[in-house]
């Protein structure tokens, strides 16, 4: 369904070109009108509906709310030409849902300021609607609304103002000559002389009387127990607020065959008054309450207030048990591309409508300009525009002619012409935003999301009032499960970031700066302020704020804290910033230095670790990180030289760390007991572990260190340990690294044991991102099921995964677990193979105790002496290795 636009047509010398308001679909919206409507004609029509019950809950009512340029108006013109019959209706929309009688009778009303629509001309358009299809006066209604007339507009004839106001053309002419015939048909019951028409007052008042009285010859109006009262009021427009009363008994009256339910839509809701000015606000709520048999409609930029409690005093009908519909969060329209039966109930009165599917914002540009019934804006740009948009129409409008202006300097416009935002989406949002919204609003610009301290916060202001306000309207999206429930719509907060704002309170770059300050310091109270450790807390502050104090280059202040925090769990969640507003990448401030370090630290679980040091080199490089934080980075930078096999770096980092004494020289003196233990030198490994402590995790250390002996209870004792002060420091992190190793160490002694290690490992790295924790578990599957035909099925693929993570420590303890496999099945070959592959990874010297071990399962002697330095003596070594395959056998009943 399309109208012509004319700015659009006047804009280009294109006979040829077809230029309409393309409508794109709002089925679900559609949907939601049926089921509404729906049901309220079933309320109505049933027997014991009264029109003229003033205390019953009203359910009248269904609004639809979104962001300027959504298409509210759109949908308002395009639901008053569906509810006007078939013709008028989408052809995808399909069939009402709602039986012929009683008639619909649609009637759209524009409360913008630039239609200078007031309460008369509401009251009138739709009594004029009415005169129109019913065709007959409407008495009660009509002699309030006369003598009105006569009061507020002497001298001036009702005619001559609808004539001047356009009513007249819109609807005819036909409601003066009803309104004089109802005062003839009364004043002739009255027996009145005279001439009615320059008698109203004595008229209302002989009305008045007989009313009172309950006269024979005004028994009919008589029922309408309410009229007496509103002739006698003063007439002024709070008693025309109170004369839809009439109307709605005066339909009420209407016989079955010609009865008519008025369905009001009231477009640009948001232009009859603010927060505190609410005077035709409390007229139109009126209007609804008084009017129960009309169903309304109504659309603007913000939800409706009227079922809460802190409006009461401003308006006369309030709060939920008034207005149940409305009560509750909005719920979000259905986008009919992806869940077009996904209506929400009709019960629900406050409907979001969304920003357009990528389906329907790609329908849209299709039908926006065509030629030769053909899309005059390629398909590859379309595609751009459509991206762009994020499913806001107004930036598809605004794109079309933008397309058309490009196109009068005669060249074909590219995707490049359409990267900057367009300023007037900044003065459409700002538009009836107060001056501490509008502060407030540029604020929230600078974070992802936000809940109202930190909002109010980031702006400055004193109190949270304001922000209270701002997350109602509807470019501010919310998630109640969300860690900070509201943020912007993606356009709405682009635009506010990069247009051009020529707005008379726009900001400079100081404002900008102390506001990404203001910020910073926010986010930092919160984290600082949570109960206890709360990764959740943790990463979101740590995400948000290293974008702030990137951006506006800030001082690390507590992202230094908090990366130390972020670190120490083990935890590695992805920290993913936002690319700059410049698209430079370049690491030119601390925050972007700490940024990437964390970044890399996070991505090494995904990435080969030879890239991990590259990254890390070129952080430590820059020379921005202060010295604790290149000790981090100088740190994991050692551990990945170590995970390649390059121990001699890995030693020197190692050595760099722990001399400076800083926060992590107890982890780099655990390292330095790796470096030992790999090289096979248990004595100094074993020393260096008993002086680490908790702080430089020693019990893990001597875990591995027993473990390579082969004294599993020792090795089994000292994981457990390790386990229990990670439980005891809530350090989830090292709790699965130490149960790994558990479950790796039980997986050779005790299958049915492994079972339940291996179960538990895999809960502690559920949300964990572990990389090297995650093999080693899935070795040690391997090694459970060693000697049982299955046993190394996962062999090939684990491999796989280990080489892609460039971990050769990994590699050796994969071996190991299959040389121990094919020794309990006796496949010599196979075992042979597996200590082959053991010799290629283990050939610079480091970790080769996993040769002596292998040679040791299968009871082989060594090709050339061992340099192992173990602590016991290699025959004990070898006793309690081979005893392992020996109880394995047994296990499975193998006979050799």
């Amino acid at each position: 369904m399309a109208r012509r636009d004319l700015r659009a047509l006047f804009s280009t010398n294109d006979r040829q070109l077809e230029v309409g308001e393309a409508f794109t679909n709002r089925q679900g919206q559609w949907q939601i009108v049926q089921a509404a409507l729906g049901e309220h004609l079933a309320r109505v029509t049933a027997p014991d509906f009264d029109v003229e019950d003033l205390e019953a809950p009203r359910n009248n009512i269904l609004a639809f709310h979104g962001v300027g340029g959504i298409g509210k108006s759109t949908l308002s013109r395009t639901l008053e030409s569906a509810l006007a019959g078939a013709e008028g209706r989408p052809a995808r929309w399909g069939e009402a849902a709602w039986p012929a009688r009683p008639a619909l009778l649609p009637v759209r009303i524009d409360l913008a300021r630039a239609a200078g629509t007031d309460f008369e001309r509401v009251i009138l358009t739709l009594r004029l609607a009415l005169a129109a299809r019913i065709g007959k006066p409407l008495p009660a209604f009509d002699i309030a609304l006369r003598r009105y007339w006569e009061h507020q507009h002497p001298g001036e004839p009702l005619e001559d103002y609808l004539s001047s106001g356009g009513l007249a053309a819109r609807f005819g002419r036909a409601l003066p000559q009803q309104m004089q015939s109802a005062l003839s048909d009364v004043a002739q019951a009255l027996l009145l002389p005279g001439t009615v028409g320059t008698a109203i007052g004595q008229l209302t008042g002989a009305l008045t009387t007989a009313l009172r009285e309950r006269r024979q010859t005004v028994r009919a109006l008589a029922r309408c127990v309410r009229l007496a009262d509103l002739l006698d009021a003063n007439p002024d427009i709070d008693a025309l607020s109170y004369y839809p009363h009439l109307l709605a008994w005066e339909l009420a009256q209407l016989p079955a065959d010609r009865a008519v339910v008025p369905v009001v839509l009231l477009d640009t809701f948001e232009d009859t008054g603010t927060r505190t000015h609410r005077d035709l606000e409390r007229l139109l709520q009126r209007l609804v309450w008084l009017m129960p048999g009309a169903f309304f409609i109504v659309t603007g930029r913000s939800r409706l207030q009227w079922a809460e409690a802190a409006v009461e005093g401003q308006l006369d009908y309030t709060g939920p048990a008034a207005w149940p519909g409305l009560a509750g969060q909005t719920i979000p329209g259905p986008r009919p591309a992806t869940s077009p039966t996904a209506a929400p109930t009709p019960e629900s009165r406050q409907v979001l409508i969304g920003d357009f599917s990528p389906e329907d914002c790609a329908d849209y540009l299709d039908r926006r300009l065509v030629r030769n019934n053909r899309p005059l804006i390629d398909t590859g740009l379309r595609t751009v525009i459509a991206e762009r948009s994020h499913g806001l129409p107004l930036y598809l409008d605004l794109a079309v002619l933008r397309y058309l202006e490009l196109s009068r300097t005669g060249r074909t416009p590219t995707a490049a012409d359409f990267d900057a935002d367009f300023p007037a989406l900044l003065t459409r949002t700002l538009a009836d935003l107060t001056p501490d919204e509008r502060h407030l609003l540029r604020a929230v610009t600078l974070l992802d999301a936000f809940d109202l301290p930190l909002a109010t916060a980031a702006a400055g202001l004193p109190h949270l009032s304001a922000a209270a306000r701002l997350v109602e309207r509807p470019f501010v999206k919310h998630d109640a499960f969300a860690l900070w429930p509201y943020h912007l719509h993606a356009l709405i907060r682009s635009t506010l970031r990069t247009a051009d704002d020529a707005t008379d309170d726009r900001w400079t770059d100081t404002d900008w700066t102390r506001a990404a300050d203001r910020a910073l310091a926010a986010l930092g109270a919160q984290w600082q302020a949570g109960s206890g450790p709360d990764r959740r807390l943790l990463t979101g502050c740590l995400r948000q704020g290293l974008a702030l104090a990137r951006d506006h280059r800030l001082e690390l202040g507590w992202l230094t804290d908090a990366a130390w925090a972020y670190t120490d769990d083990y935890v590695w969640e992805p920290l993913p910033l936002p690319a700059r507003d410049s698209g430079d990448d370049e690491l030119t401030t601390a925050a972007d230095a700490l940024a990437e370090l964390l970044s890399t630290l996070a991505r090494r679980q995904h990435e080969h670790r030879a890239t991990t040091v590259t990254r890390l080199t070129a952080v430590l490089d820059t020379g921005l990180l202060p010295d604790e934080l290149a000790d981090m980075a100088t740190y994991y930078r050692a551990k990945a030289h170590r995970d390649l096999g390059h121990h001699d770096a890995s030693r020197d980092g190692m050595r760099q760390v722990a001399d400076r004494g800083g926060r992590l020289a107890p982890d780099a003196a655990r390292g330095l007991a790796h470096l030992a233990r790999a090289a096979g030198d248990f004595p100094t490994a074993t020393a260096t572990a008993h002086t680490l402590g908790w702080p430089g995790r020693g019990q893990r250390v001597l875990g591995d260190i027993h473990f390579a002996h082969g004294d599993m209870p020792q090795a089994a004792a000292h994981f457990t340990a390790a386990r229990t002060e990670a439980e005891e420091h809530g350090n989830l992190g090292e709790q699965a690294i130490a149960q790994a190793n558990l479950a790796l160490v039980t997986a050779f002694t005790d299958p049915a044991r492994a079972d339940d290690e291996i179960a538990l490992a895999g809960q502690l790295l559920a949300g964990l991102d572990q990389r090297a924790t995650s093999l080693t578990a899935q070795t040690a599957a391997i090694a459970r099921d060693a000697g049982t035909p299955t046993g190394p099925e996962l062999a090939s693929a684990l491999r796989a995964a280990i080489h892609e993570a460039g971990i050769t420590a990994a590699h050796t303890v994969l071996e190991l677990a299959l040389v121990f496999h094919h020794t309990v099945r006796g496949e010599h070959d196979d075992v042979q193979a597996a200590i082959t592959r053991l010799h290629a990874h283990t050939e610079t010297g480091d970790h080769s105790y996993y040769r002596d071990i292998a040679h040791c399962l299968a009871d082989i002697p060594l090709p050339t002496p061992s340099t192992t330095l173990w602590l016991d003596g290699p025959e004990e070594v070898r006793a309690r290795w081979h005893q392992l395959v020996q109880d394995r056998r047994t296990h499975l009943g193998i006979t050799e």
